[in-house]
């Protein structure tokens, strides 16, 4: 419980990395008296940021202040179930008669052995985009393709598709171009119990343009991620978010914190010193390479030539369509792409 317990003076970014450590969706608020304030859940901050909310604002004004609650010694099991049932709820308080927070009722707890949560499944196809040089991870990449650098036991491609797999998906598409042979004798050898179709490019035709290639393909939104990136997130809330807001793309951003280490100059517009910000800090969504797409946009792409993923969401926002964005925490994202994030990525894992 104390884990999950946090005051309301905590930060968004504070909160976020406090859910990715504990594996949980949902904290609880309290004061000092320990009295329950509210909850707070994964997606109000996910709300907050897309609101306009900076990652060092306070939750103070994003809590739920109402929660669901249940009286200590006084609440019956049964009742509690239905609560879970209903509502699917990841925790419910359970306060003494002051409102002090005395413990936390999950549902793995108040259901034991008798009932068990249902799985959230994802049932739609991954395209791993797996054609790229990958220069800057030579000399490694002078040798193997990109996807198949590895990381301790296994290259990443094999991390990459462990945490769909994990989420019920069986059915990858690969584009391929670099060094193809070695990436299909790699599945070969493999046998997995998952399917895997290879898209190959006769020449490079950037982060999109072999998407033209799966037009007709599919008639509901479909993943595609890069090759050189790991993304520990929830799949099936990402997918639901998708549908649930009706966009046409969406794409998995990383919450990217910087440091100034000096004290910066502002400046009036006669060139007078305003003021020293010391040492100040800056927010940034920061785009991880993992998306979600409509099958309808595929016919914006054009045919035989080089076209990046950039520029059919640039595309899909001229024509007034929606492209959302899912925040996920930066612990969250692990990119492989360059020596120094490889690095990282080994320490890691």
């Amino acid at each position: 419980m104390k884990n999950l317990t946090v005051k309301a003076d905590i930060t968004i970014r504070q909160a976020m990395k406090k859910l990715n450590e504990t594996g949980e969706k949902c904290l609880v608020i309290t004061n000092e008296e320990n009295i329950l304030l509210g909850t707070l859940s994964d997606g109000d901050l996910r709300k907050a940021i897309l609101q306009g909310a900076s990652v060092g604002d306070s939750v103070i004004n994003i809590y739920q202040r109402e929660p669901t609650v249940v009286l200590e010694n006084r609440y019956d099991l049964i009742e509690v179930k239905k609560i879970f049932t209903k509502n699917k709820f990841d925790l419910i308080p359970v306060v003494d008669e002051n409102g002090k927070l005395s413990n936390l009722l999950f549902w793995g707890t108040v259901f034991k052995n008798n009932k068990k949560r249902q799985k959230r499944h994802l049932n739609t196809p991954v395209i791993i985009m797996a054609g790229g040089k990958g220069t800057r991870l030579e000399p490694f990449t002078k040798v193997l393709p990109k996807p198949l650098v590895p990381i301790h036991e296994k290259p990443v491609i094999e991390h990459i598709i462990d945490r769909f797999t994990d989420v019920g998906v069986n059915k990858f598409i690969l584009t391929i171009n670099y060094k193809a042979r070695i990436m299909k004798a790699f599945f070969e050898e493999l046998q997995p119990d998952f399917s895997v179709e290879f898209l190959e490019e006769k020449e490079p035709l950037g982060t999109a343009g072999s998407l033209k290639y799966l037009r007709g393909r599919f008639e509901e939104p479909f993943i595609v991620t890069n090759s050189d990136i790991i993304i520990n997130s929830d799949y099936p809330d990402l997918y639901n978010f998708h549908k649930d807001n009706r966009y046409d793309i969406t794409l998995v951003a990383s919450m990217k914190n910087y440091t100034i280490p000096y004290g910066t100059c502002e400046l009036n517009n006669k060139g007078y010193l305003e003021r020293i910000n010391e040492k100040p800090e800056y927010n940034f969504l920061v785009n991880t390479g993992l998306y979600i797409l409509n099958p309808e946009i595929l016919d914006f792409i054009p045919s035989n030539r080089i076209y990046h993923i950039t520029q059919l969401i640039e595309e899909v926002k001229k024509r007034g369509q929606k492209v959302g964005v899912y925040p996920i925490d930066d612990d969250s994202w692990i990119d492989i792409g360059e020596w120094a994030e490889y690095q990282k990525a080994v320490e890691r894992l």
